[in-house]
């Protein structure tokens, strides 16, 4: 993994990612098209995928082994977004009180 400007750049190509996560590249394509994540890019347009990118892909995974389609996996990491970013900012507003 390496960092950019703070960011995560992605460092798999697509065949390393699936392997990985042990999913075909095909899925990976669909969830991409389908908004569940986004991998960076290079400047000529191959997908390189981080290891961020990976947990995602091991969340939608066991999400659909659980039963969800892909709605509902889309929902659910919308709503794991949102609330670690609402336990950031309340962990910023909670060191900031006992200042």
């Amino acid at each position: 993994m390496v960092r950019d400007s703070g960011r995560v750049r992605g460092v798999y190509a697509i065949s390393v990612a699936a392997e990985l996560v042990g999913m075909g590249q095909q899925n990976l394509r669909l969830y991409e098209r389908k908004g569940l994540l986004e991998p960076g890019r290079t400047v000529g347009g191959t997908r390189l995928y981080s290891e961020q990118d990976l947990a995602t892909l091991r969340r939608i995974s066991a999400l659909l082994q659980d039963g969800l389609n892909l709605a509902g996996v889309r929902a659910v990491l919308e709503l794991e977004s949102a609330n670690r970013h609402l336990e950031h900012k309340l962990a910023a507003a909670r060191a900031r009180r006992k200042r």
